[in-house]
Formats: structure tokens, sequence, C-alpha cells
């Protein structure tokens, strides 16, 4: 269920590689941050793009029909 439907906003500024990221799975936030990584795929996506290790990047002011946010809540 997390794959295919949308493409998933994170709070993470995007960064080329992992180099200096947090080592305790916090956001990797930077000031001035015009860029946001956008995880796994949607409904409109290339079939080697759905899988949640799959990543790009958005401008922050960036809408889409493919992109959204995923919502979770304990019970």
């Amino acid at each position: 269920d997390v794959d295919g439907n949308v493409a998933v906003w994170v709070e993470d500024c995007w960064h080329d590689n992992y180099l200096r990221a947090p080592e305790d799975s916090r956001a990797w936030v930077n000031s001035g941050c015009v860029r946001h990584v956008v995880r796994g795929a949607s409904w409109g996506s290339a079939p080697e793009q759905v899988r949640s290790a799959f990543r790009t990047s958005l401008p922050t002011d960036a809408r889409n029909s493919q992109v959204g946010i995923r919502i979770a809540r304990d019970l």
C-alpha cells in the first residue's frame, strides 16, 4: 500500500547523496531549502519508479496531481 497511488512528499530537503545525512532517522532539513524529496511513484509513473526507494525532487511550492502526502494514525 506504499506505492502506486501518489508519490509522497517527505520533510527532507533534496541532497544529491546521503553524505552527512542524519544517522538517527530525523528529517534532513536545511534553512533556505527550495527543493524537497518526493518518494515512491504514482498512477502515472514509469514501472521502474514504483518502489519506495525511488526518490526525486520538486520545488517546495510545486503542485502536481501525482504527488501527495501520506497520513498515518496509531490505533
